[in-house]
């Protein structure tokens, strides 16, 4: 079974062949060619949280490939409360050929794919956001042409994305620095794994808490919310913590040239990013929100082995 739960699962050739399939893909679809690679097939989407790009990308990638996609609301499917985890997974399984899931505790996807009978996708969780980092690195691959000596700098919150950006690097090789205030850096657990994955590839990973030291020659700076899903109590808190982090023209000054800025969206503008930042000319943010259509079409083919 072929479930895409964390990018820590995966070893560098298989990260690196998914993105390959997603060049492909995209290719494919680029030249009005797309092909039915899972003619017949259903995805079944089970959300906990609301998402545009999730549900729209993973819906359309299924429409692309020749499948059909499943909305599943929190109404219809409660996982731990209205049913068991495992009781989903095993029923589901018997109508889908493949499930992604969007949840708030990342348990309840493990345990979906503990009990499930198909390919089980991590959408996103509390831990990791696998297929957000799998469009960005498609994206820093477009605009870079490689990983190896490039370095990728985040600033902000030590949350999901920020840890799926680290294990991603880590497998392609590419350095990566995050700057985080005190109290929210990544947890030293993440950092054992990534470390475990950056031996294998040579890529080096740092924290800091000073955001011009982290931005300091980098080729990406990237960055994300304050305040995630769940976390609505911490907002003031957090604005109070944060603005040293925004990514602006100050910091950019910082970095190369041709430095690319990155962002998985929804951005609060004026918080974490300027308007003169995401609409300038350094900004992949809406290549970057395309992306995560034709990486989670690899995603889907690889998985479902359809390739």
């Amino acid at each position: 079974m072929t479930h895409f739960l964390t990018l820590a699962d995966l070893d560098s050739q298989t990260m690196r062949d998914i993105l390959d399939l997603a060049v492909k893909l995209k290719g494919e679809w680029r030249n009005g060619d797309p092909q039915p690679y899972l003619k017949g097939k259903v995805l079944g989407m089970i959300f906990q949280k609301p998402s545009l790009r999730t549900r729209v990308s993973f819906d359309v990638a299924m429409l692309q490939l020749g499948g059909n996609g499943l909305y599943l609301s929190p109404n219809e499917i409660q996982l731990g409360q209205r049913e068991s985890t495992a009781d989903v997974a095993r029923v589901i399984s018997r109508y889908v050929d493949v499930v992604m899931a969007r949840v708030f505790n990342h348990y309840d996807v493990v345990e979906l794919a503990r009990y499930a009978t198909v390919p089980v996708i991590n959408g996103l969780s509390d831990f990791a956001h696998p297929c957000q980092g799998m469009a960005d690195f498609l994206t820093i691959l477009e605009y870079k042409g490689g990983f190896a000596g490039r370095k990728l700098a985040y600033l902000g919150d030590g949350n999901n994305v920020a840890v799926s950006l680290l294990f991603g690097a880590a497998l392609l090789g590419m350095d990566y620095t995050i700057a985080t205030p005190r109290r929210y850096e990544l947890h030293p657990a993440v950092w054992s794994i990534g470390q475990r994955l950056a031996a294998q590839t040579g890529a080096t990973l740092s924290a800091t808490y000073d955001p011009l030291e982290a931005v300091a020659g980098a080729d990406v700076i990237y960055t994300d919310t304050w305040t995630s899903m769940g976390q609505e109590e911490e907002a003031q808190q957090r604005r109070q913590v944060f603005p040293p982090y925004q990514v602006d023209q100050t910091k950019l000054a910082y970095a190369k040239d041709d430095v690319m800025v990155m962002h998985c969206l929804p951005a609060h503008r004026g918080e974490e990013i300027t308007d003169a930042v995401a609409d300038g000319p350094h900004s992949a943010l809406f290549d970057q929100a395309e992306n995560r259509l034709h990486a989670q079409k690899a995603i889907l083919v690889w998985a479902l082995n359809a390739g």
